[in-house]
C-alpha cells in the first residue's frame, strides 16, 4: 500500500527563499562588524625623537640607547619609529633633559644624576655614595616604591623615566697619583657627577660635570688630574690608561648606576595604552640586556688594561673609604634639607638599604666571597 506524500505546504519548513534571505542579512552584518571594527583595531603610527647624553656608537652606554630606539621599532613591527640622536646631533649632552620636558623631542636616554641641579633627589634614581646595587635598585624601584618616587619627582618637571640600563659597580676612577688617604683627595680636580662629586668636595677635592666626550682631552692636558666613568670595558674604549696609570676600585659614588630613558609625560599619556606598555617592555628588555653586557664584558677587558696597557689597578684602603662615609653623610644632611621630596626619597632609599641589603649580605657577598675562596679565583 503506498502511503501519500504529505505536502510541505503551511509546514514551518524554512523556504528556499527564506534560506538565501537570512544568509544575504547574515553577510552583510558580518561585512558590517567587520569594517565597523577595523579602525577600533588599526592603530596610527607614532613618531618619536630620543636624543641622548650618549656619544654615538659609544659601546655599552650609546650602542644600549641606539638597540633601545630600534626595539620600539621592532616591537610594533615598524609602527613606532623613533629617530635616535647622540650627544651633539640635535642638542648638547646635557640639554636633553630640557629638550625632552620642553616637548621638542619625545624621549632621552641618559642618567638622571646628571640632573640633581635641578633637584638632588635625581641623584637617588641613578646612584647615590653607598647605595644599591644593581639588583636592589631594581627591587626598590619594582617592589619597594622607587619607582613612584620617581614619578612623583619627574612630575613637576613634566617628564616620566623608567629604566633603561644599568653599568654594575663602577669602577673608582683613574689618577695620576696614588690616593693613600684622604689628604689626597684634596685640591683633586675629578670629572665625577651626580651626589658623589659632591662627597669629593666634603673632602677638599674640586668635583667637575664633564660629558664623556670630553673627559679624555681634558685628563690628557692636565685640566683635570683624575676621573671617573664606568668600568673596565668602557674606560678602555675612552683610553684613559694613556693619561692615567692608577686605577682605583670599588667606586663609592656609583654602586648600580641606573640608566633612564625619559618621556615626554604629555606625550607619554596622549598614546595608547598598548603603547606605553610597549615602551615600559623595551626600557625594561634594555636594562637587563645592557647590564649582561657589561658583566660579560668588564673582565676581559681589565685583563688587557693590566697586563697589556701596564695599568696599576689599585683598592681604596678601609681609611679612604671611612672619609668618603663621611663626606656622604654630609651630602645627605643637605639633601634632605632641601624639600619634603628630598627628604621622603631620601627615606625611602635608606630603608630600602637597610631590608633589601639585609638579604644581599646573608646571599650575594657571602657566597662570591666563599666560591672565590674555595676556588682560588
Amino acid at each position: 500500500m503506498i502511503k501519500e506524500k504529505k505536502s510541505l505546504k503551511g509546514s514551518k519548513a524554512p523556504s528556499r527563499r527564506k534560506f538565501f534571505k537570512t544568509a544575504a542579512a547574515t553577510g552583510v552584518a558580518a561585512v558590517a562588524a567587520t569594517s565597523l571594527s577595523a579602525p577600533a583595531v588599526a592603530k596610527e603610527r607614532v613618531e618619536a625623537s630620543m636624543v641622548a647624553t650618549w656619544p654615538r656608537d659609544f659601546p655599552g652606554l650609546g650602542t644600549g640607547a641606539q638597540r633601545l630606539a630600534k626595539r620600539l621599532s621592532d616591537m610594533s613591527d615598524g609602527r613606532i619609529q623613533v629617530t635616535y640622536y647622540a650627544a651633539n646631533e640635535r642638542v648638547k649632552a646635557f640639554d636633553s633633559f630640557d629638550e625632552v620636558a620642553s616637548g621638542n623631542s619625545q624621549m632621552y636616554h641618559g642618567a638622571d644624576y646628571y640632573w640633581v641641579k635641578k633637584h638632588p633627589a635625581f641623584g637617588y634614581f641613578t646612584a647615590v655614595p653607598f647605595g644599591f646595587t644593581y639588583s636592589e635598585m631594581n627591587a626598590w624601584l619594582n617592589f619597594g616604591g622607587g619607582q613612584e618616587l620617581w614619578d612623583e619627582l619627574t612630575d613637576d618637571f613634566g617628564t616620566q623615566s623608567f629604566a633603561a640600563g644599568n653599568t654594575g659597580v663602577q669602577m673608582g676612577g683613574w689618577f695620576n697619583k696614588k690616593i693613600r688617604s684622604a689628604n689626597d683627595l684634596k685640591g683633586l680636580k675629578m670629572r665625577m657627577p651626580g651626589l658623589g662629586g659632591q662627597v669629593l668636595g666634603k673632602l677638599g677635592g674640586s668635583p667637575i660635570s664633564l660629558p664623556g666626550g670630553q673627559i679624555y682631552e681634558n685628563l690628557v692636558s692636565g685640566a683635570i688630574d683624575a676621573t671617573e666613568w664606568v668600568g673596565p670595558w668602557n674606560d678602555e674604549a675612552m683610553k684613559f690608561h694613556e693619561a692615567a696609570k692608577y686605577y682605583y676600585y670599588p667606586g663609592m659614588h656609583e654602586p648600580g648606576s641606573t640608566l633612564a630613558c625619559g618621556v615626554n609625560k604629555s606625550w607619554f599619556t596622549s598614546l595608547a595604552k598598548s603603547d606605553q606598555h610597549i615602551i615600559k617592555t623595551a626600557c625594561a628588555w634594555a636594562d637587563t640586556t645592557t647590564m649582561s653586557e657589561y658583566n660579560a664584558k668588564n673582565g676581559a677587558a681589565l685583563d688587557r688594561l693590566v697586563n697589556e696597557n701596564g695599568v696599576k689597578l689599585m683598592k681604596f684602603s678601609d681609611k679612604v673609604y671611612d672619609a668618603f662615609a663621611g663626606g656622604a653623610a654630609e651630602v645627605y644632611d643637605e639633601v634632605q634639607q632641601h624639600s619634603a621630596l628630598a627628604k621622603k626619597v631620601h627615606a625611602a632609599f635608606v630603608k630600602g638599604r637597610k631590608e633589601i641589603g639585609a638579604w644581599t649580605n646573608l646571599s650575594d657577598s657571602p657566597y662570591i666571597s666563599q666560591r672565590n675562596r674555595a676556588l682560588g679565583l
